[in-house]
């Protein structure tokens, strides 16, 4: 009995040995995994599509420099259709899988639900919990009253890119009547309300004779709202509209021959240039952490490189979102500072008032609210630039160049952490 006992605790003891080493073993070995969530059909799959390159080349290029610990990092590309509720569907699968990190930027609609999920799983399942990584999704309320611990934003929030665009325009004496157009949820509904206050802080002298709220995604003709543009007398249009919802509306504006000026916080890329081609030059505008152009007037040799491969592999596009390389890079970082790719809390510890030297300067990820802050850039489109966006034959100048000390704004955030 004695014999039987000692040989039973001995085998339990290298069972769970091996089974420790065997975790360990693979946790070495298995690809560090990020949920890809966003639209990979549908009328904004062309939007994902991009942004899943983006992704999986930065993957690339942190691989073939010895990835993350020793570890490649994989991409696990998952279609939301553009849908909150399939999004969190998304998120328990990823969490099924034992993926520790995902990421998604386009629509706040989806980022709240995805905010909620997260938290919603970190709090139930202390041994599985995710980290959402926001490249894109703007609305401000996301590091305000909707903060979270799980959730980091490294694009710069519509609060922030609203200011450095009213700071640009009240300098611009041709701005006169202008005409707010956005799609209706809540990035389009800040925006709508939040240049108007902005006008008035700034004693702007500009009239207001426009104010839409168009459905996101279900417009195929937007020819009626020219026509109010025109009829308002407008000489400039502010929008934050983004995919179709902003190539379709350009090309309309094109069409009808409206001589307006575009302020835009997406218009250098997936579809907008070609849409308008050379005659957006000096007319559509766009307020980025970089552009192309960037690479040529702040000498950046190196990463104008990354954006020339970048574009020998995917010649139908272009890199776009800096955020992404920025994203990537911040998360390698804090998780080599950990040492451990699956401690989610300590991750998140890490990121927490990271400073990054990024290409363009210095990225602070905020650790109030989990906000980045970066410098950036306002630029209009010039037939002259080195590189053309979209393939249209037209690039971007910088016209303004935003400090990260101007590119701020203050929070509400109360988080709550571990």
């Amino acid at each position: 009995m004695t014999r039987k006992n000692k040989t039973g605790v001995f085998t339990g003891t290298m069972i769970g040995l091996t089974m420790a080493i065997s975790s360990v073993t693979y946790a070495d070995n298995h690809p560090i995994r990020i949920s890809y969530i966003e639209p990979l059909s549908g009328p904004f799959a062309n939007v994902g599509d991009a942004g899943l390159k983006h992704f999986r080349f930065t993957a690339e290029q942190i691989n073939k420099e010895g990835g993350i610990l020793g570890r490649n990092v994989e991409i696990v590309a998952m279609d939301n259709k553009q849908s909150p509720s399939e999004s969190v569907q998304l998120i328990q699968r990823s969490v099924d899988q034992g993926i520790n990190f995902v990421t998604q930027g386009n629509g706040s609609n989806v980022a709240g639900a995805m905010v909620e999920a997260v938290d919603r799983n970190n709090r139930r399942n202390a041994d599985n919990k995710v980290l959402y990584l926001n490249y894109a999704a703007v609305d401000p309320a996301l590091t305000n009253e909707r903060c979270s611990f799980y959730h980091f934003r490294f694009d710069a929030n519509s609060a922030i890119k609203l200011e450095a665009l009213a700071n640009y325009m009240k300098d611009q004496e041709e701005i006169n009547k202008l005409f707010l157009i956005n799609q209706d949820y809540s990035h389009g509904q800040f925006i709508s309300n939040h240049m108007k206050t902005l006008i008035d802080e700034k004693d702007m002298d500009v009239e207001v004779v426009g104010d839409v709220l168009h459905p996101i995604a279900q417009v195929r003709d937007f020819a009626p709202y020219v026509a109010r543009i025109q009829q308002s007398g407008a000489d400039t249009v502010v929008t934050g509209n983004w995919g179709n919802d902003l190539s379709l509306l350009v090309r309309a504006i094109d069409s009808a021959g409206l001589d307006v000026d575009i302020y835009t916080y997406y218009g250098g890329g997936l579809g907008t240039p070609a849409a308008i081609g050379a005659r957006g030059e000096d007319k559509v505008y766009q307020v980025t952490e970089w552009h192309a152009d960037v690479n040529v007037d702040e000498g950046l040799e190196e990463y104008e490189q990354w954006f020339v491969d970048f574009k020998e592999r995917y010649p139908e596009i272009d890199w776009y979102y800096h955020r992404v390389y920025n994203q990537m890079y911040m998360l390698k970082d804090a998780i080599e500072q950990v040492g451990n790719a699956e401690d989610v809390d300590a991750i998140a510890y890490a990121l927490e008032g990271m400073q990054f030297e990024s290409p363009t300067g210095t990225v602070t990820m905020r650790a109030k609210d989990h906000q980045a802050l970066q410098p950036l850039y306002i630029s209009v489109m010039d037939a002259d630039a080195k590189y053309d966006a979209d393939n249209s034959g037209v690039g971007f100048r910088t016209v303004a160049n935003i400090p990260v000390e101007q590119a701020t704004d203050e929070t509400s955030c109360n988080m709550k952490r571990p």
